[in-house]
């Protein structure tokens, strides 16, 4: 630790590793994570973030408890209206905000977490956190970033091994879902584009792989993966009709 202040990821891994000690499930989130799983790289976020999580909702009430017994103060209202999808607290302690997924991120697309919470000790699994990235519509450079470390620092292949982008996992997520399919090849398009020009140093030096080719190895699966008879029926409205959600503003805490 740094001082008498842990940083956002160590305040996020205790939380993590003192849960998991108690039988209760919860892990890293969004670009916390992936910053936790590529500690090799450049740090991207500051130290004042806030702290992502994700969790399943048979563990709500318990984690619930856990946060408020060290020291995590509820949002009781934000909890009563909006607890069923994600709960919010702010630490006593560091002053930091703390934000838990409950079962799925919905944003533009929904990404469904809940049965593989615990493929990984301390994160997501490594192809939801990059679906929760590829998801939205209106990306940014930081998330933009955030899937260029995932494609440096891990495989991407077939199959849907824990530790691997796998493609077993996102086939019949974009092969069943044209809205899916538009925004997550739109958005390996811009990424490729970015990254080969003047977004270069997005790419972080010394990774293990090719981060712009395995791009490319992601957007073929797509490309190729059979289209089922709704991709092909949503696929002849294309883009005259909207064809993802718009993030719903949840009141600022």
């Amino acid at each position: 630790m740094t001082g008498s202040r842990p940083t956002a990821i160590e305040e996020a891994v205790r939380i993590c590793e003192t849960a998991a000690e108690t039988g209760i499930t919860v892990r890293l989130a969004g670009g916390l994570a992936i910053q936790y799983l590529t500690p090799e790289f450049p740090p991207r976020g500051g130290d004042s973030q806030d702290l992502d999580l994700a969790t399943m909702s048979s563990e709500r009430r318990s984690l619930s408890q856990f946060l408020a017994e060290r020291g995590y103060v509820a949002d009781k209202t934000f909890n009563a209206l909006y607890g069923h999808k994600q709960l919010y607290f702010q630490s006593a302690e560091t002053g930091r905000s703390l934000d838990v997924l409950i079962d799925r991120l919905h944003m533009c697309h929904t990404v469904e977490f809940a049965g593989r919470l615990r493929r990984m000790p301390l994160t997501l699994d490594l192809t939801d956190l990059l679906l929760s990235k590829l998801q939205i519509v209106e990306l940014n450079e930081k998330d933009a970033q955030d899937i260029l470390y995932l494609c440096s620092a891990y495989p991407v292949s077939d199959g849907d091994e824990p530790g691997t982008i796998g493609l077993d996992r996102i086939r019949p997520i974009v092969g069943n879902d044209w809205g899916w399919w538009r925004t997550a090849t739109l958005n390996l398009d811009r990424i490729a584009a970015l990254a080969s020009g003047d977004g270069q140093g997005l790419v972080p030096a010394g990774g293990q792989h090719h981060a712009v080719q395995q791009l490319g190895v992601l957007r073929d699966a797509m490309e190729t993966v059979p289209k089922s008879l709704r991709w092909k029926a949503r696929a002849r409205v294309g883009e005259r009709v909207r064809w993802y959600e718009v993030p719903e503003e949840t009141p600022q805490h």
